[in-house]
Order: structure tokens, then C-alpha cells, then sequence
């Protein structure tokens, strides 16, 4: 359809736009279908809805798809195994031990946070919470406070790395749908998620720690000491972690800024996403990996078994491009547009409410960001906007698929259970952190907007 097409018939598109959300959220909410075939199933029924030739649906699954991947699978495949050699390595326990011998047990909820969201960069938020929640328990220990006091930062810090700062995959599927450079996404990215991580962390954790008393569980409280003699340099794993997000924004600053124009196809390679994390995780496989005693066939077994998890990642991503694509070919982002244009709502308000409105019913960030992505790429004039504006718009699409994580959310039962809290606790002190870090960071990329 063209817009002459949506001149003369939007009801029906609006109509056919409707059907198909209802139809892939009852899918996923009501009949448990797997989110991959449901997201699938409510794109072609919109595409069928609104009169679509069935050889412009096949295209527009078959663009979805090859568009959509070939922006984010190396990256997703180098980073889960850039974060496995990391947490084997102990890495993980070595940024967090040392930061709270830094920051002592008075501040301890800020090396936390602080840890958490430079762990959650590499290495996913489930991983990232069972290697760390030891030493948030055994802060609680020593100190007799509640472990939400630590536990919250913790929380807190995972949960942002996990949403706003690339080479986690989130951020970096939107930033592939709308076509803007990660070294934009990681410097707005990096904003929002310090001013999250204060909220939702060691203040909100504060709070958290006061109010409600969790006390360590008892599996835990019997467990020995970490062993801080067999952990790697602090440096070094800072050294590491920093490779991929120093050479990206070396990149984009060298592209901007014309005294450093001569580093520029230097830096356009090195700083090319995928060539910048294959640095770290061949970095990671010398230094953290054969140095640290670990044979070639050890660490091929442990980078084999990280990418497990990717084949679902990367399909329910494709088809959010799926989506995108026949949201677009359909006419219907124009009329998105259109409507946004007339509401003189921004760009990064509609992200945000698109994303938070799909997390609450479905329950996961994936799939709330892959689906506001795919809606808000579809809208015409999006190529046109600055780099600076579209990383705000990926942050609030970041923010927006965080906010309310409840009963329908993975994460929420594995927080209530680790930590050892009820259900209704959980939702007064896990869901609230959770709502803190997507607002606080929408609110920030909000304010970013105004002056891109």
C-alpha cells in the first residue's frame, strides 16, 4: 500500500493494526505461545488484515528478518561469549570484591550498583545476578542489615547495564532497527544509566533495606567465604571490559570532530561494533582464559555453550523486524506518523509508552523492545533524525521495556527466589526498582532530546 492507500482506507488499517496486537498478546498471554511464533502470527494476521498481497507479506518477513540480523547476530554471538570467559574467569567476583574493599561496608551498596552495571554490559542479567548475589549476602551478613540493603544496588546495576548501554543486546537490536551508530547509544546510554543506577540502587536500596527485613538465605548463609587469592586483576578486567566500548566511541567522536578526521578509517574499523568486541573476546580468551590455566578445548566448550541462549534472542529479534517491516510496507507506519505528527507527541515519549505498554502485558524486555522498535522504525522521516536524537529514542525504548517487571516477567521469580522474598514484598521493593530504573532513564534520555 501506498499513502494514497491510506488516504482512501486507514480505518482499516488502524482496524488490521488492532487485530494483530490483540492477536500476538493473547497468543503469548493467554495460550502461552512461544513469543517468536506469536510475534510472527500477529504480523502476517496485520498484514493480512489490512489487504496486504500475500507476496508483499513474504517480502516484508523475508526484509524483516535478513535486515534485522545481519545488524546484531555476530554481536550477540561475540558478547554471550566474551561474558562467559568473564564469569569463568571470575571477573565478575574480582570487580565486585574489590570495589567494596574500596568503597568499605558503609558504602557497599554503591560498589554494588556500580558493579552490576559494568557486569551487565558482557554478561546477561540472570548470569550476572547468581555470580554476584553471594557477596551482596555476605555484606548482609557481616554487617547484620537486611539484604535488600545490598541486594537492591545489585539488582539495580544489572538491571541498567542489561537495558541502556550496548554490547548488551537490547539496546543494540533497537539501535540496528533504527539504524544509529552504538557509539551514540553507549555515550546517552552511560547517562541514563548512572542517574538509574543512584535511584533504583543504593538510594531506592536504602529504603528497601530500612522497611523490609530479608534476612540472608539459609543455603547461603552456610556458604564459605569467596577466595580472593585465586581472582584476576582488577585492572585487567577493567582493561577488557572497556575494549569494545572505547573503540565504538572512538569511532563515532573521530567521525564528528574534524582536528581527528586523519584517525578516522583507522577507527571506522577498529570501532566497527563487531570488530571491536572480537578484540575483547580474543583479549578475553589470552588473558582471562589460557593464562588463568584453561586449555583451547575448555574454552571452546565454555563459548559453545554461552551461545545456547542466543538462537532465542536473535529469532524473537528477527521477527520484531518482521513486524517492522510489515508495519511499513503496509502503510501503516505512515500512519503512525502521521498521528504522532498531529498529537505533537515526541519521538521519545511514543517510544517509551509503546515499549512500557508491551512489558506490563507480555512480560519481556525483548519483546517490548523488539516491538516498540519495530513500530517506531516504521514511522517515515526516522533516518532523518540526528544520531543523538535516535540514541534518546533507544534509551526510552530501553526504559519503557523495564518499567513494572511483575508476575509475568522471568526476572521476577528469580529475584523472589534468590533473595528469598514473597510475592508481595518482591513487588514493593524488586518491581519498584525496576519501574525507578526505566522512568529515571527515560527522564534523562528525555532531557538529552531537547538539545539533540
Amino acid at each position: 500500500m501506498n499513502a494514497e492507500a491510506i488516504a482512501l482506507n486507514p480505518t482499516r488499517l488502524v482496524i488490521a493494526a488492532v487485530l494483530g496486537l490483540v492477536i500476538l498478546l493473547f497468543l503469548i498471554i493467554k495460550c502461552k505461545v512461544q513469543a517468536m511464533i506469536a510475534i510472527l502470527v500477529g504480523a502476517i494476521s496485520i498484514g493480512l488484515f489490512a489487504g496486504m498481497p500475500a507476496q508483499d507479506i513474504i517480502t516484508a518477513v523475508n526484509d524483516g528478518i535478513g535486515n534485522t540480523l545481519k545488524g546484531i547476530a555476530l554481536l550477540v554471538g561475540l558478547g554471550s561469549m566474551f561474558g562467559a570467559i568473564l564469569e569463568v574467569s571470575g571477573g565478575a567476583q574480582t570487580l565486585a570484591v574489590s570495589m567494596v574493599r574500596w568503597f568499605g561496608d558503609k558504602k557497599a551498596a554503591w560498589a554494588l550498583g556500580i558493579t552490576g552495571l559494568v557486569i551487565a554490559m558482557p554478561v546477561f542479567f540472570d548470569a550476572g545476578l547468581i555470580i554476584l548475589i553471594p557477596l551482596a549476602f555476605s555484606l548482609s551478613k557481616r554487617t547484620k542489615r537486611s539484604s535488600l540493603f545490598y541486594a537492591i544496588p545489585l539488582l539495580a546495576g544489572l538491571a541498567v547495564g542489561h537495558a541502556f548501554i550496548p554490547p548488551t543486546p537490547g539496546p543494540v537490536l533497537v539501535a540496528s532497527m533504527l539504524n544509529v551508530e552504538l557509539g551514540w547509544v553507549i555515550l546517552v546510554g552511560i547517562f541514563c544509566g548512572i542517574a538509574a543506577m543512584i535511584v533504583a540502587g543504593p538510594v531506592w536500596g536504602s529504603i528497601c533495606g530500612k522497611k523490609y527485613y530479608v534476612p540472608v538465605p539459609e543455603r547461603i548463609a552456610s556458604q564459605e567465604e569467596i577466595d580472593e587469592s585465586k581472582l584476576p586483576n582488577f585492572w585487567v578486567i577493567v582493561g577488557i571490559i572497556l575494549i569494545p566500548l572505547v573503540l565504538i566511541i572512538l569511532d563515532s567522536i573521530t567521525g564528528v570532530v574534524p582536528a581527528l578526521s586523519f584517525l578516522q578509517p583507522v577507527f571506522g574499523f577498529l570501532g566497527e561494533p563487531f570488530v571491536a568486541l572480537l578484540i575483547a573476546t580474543i583479549t578475553a580468551m589470552l588473558v582471562l582464559g589460557l593464562k588463568h590455566g584453561y586449555s583451547m578445548d575448555e574454552l571452546e566448550k565454555i563459548m559453545t555453550k554461552s551461545l545456547e541462549p542466543t538462537g532465542l534472542i536473535l529469532l524473537v529479534t528477527a521477527c520484531g523486524g518482521v513486524l517492522r517491516y510489515v508495519l511499513q510496507y503496509s502503510g501503516l507506519g505512515d500512519l503512525i506518523g502521521n498521528a504522532v505528527a498531529a498529537a505533537s507527541l515526541p519521538l521519545v515519549v511514543l517510544a517509551f509508552l509503546v515499549a512500557a505498554l508491551v512489558r506490563i502485558c507480555v512480560g519481556s524486555a525483548t519483546v517490548a523492545m523488539t516491538m516498540a522498535a519495530g513500530i517506531v522504525a516504521a514511522i517515515p522521516g526516522i533516518s532523518e533524525l540526528s544520531p543523538l536524537y535516535l540514541a534518546c529514542v533507544t534509551a526510552a525504548v530501553a526504559g519503557g521495556a523495564t518499567v513494572c517487571s511483575h508476575f509475568n516477567d522471568s526476572g521476577f521469580w528469580l529475584v523472589k527466589s534468590l533473595v528469598g522474598m514473597d510475592e508481595k514484598t518482591t513487588l514493593k521493593t524488586w518491581t519498584i526498582m525496576e519501574t525507578l530504573v526505566g522512568a529515571t532513564g527515560f527522564l534523562v534520555a528525555l532531557v538529552i532530546s531537547f538539545f539533540a
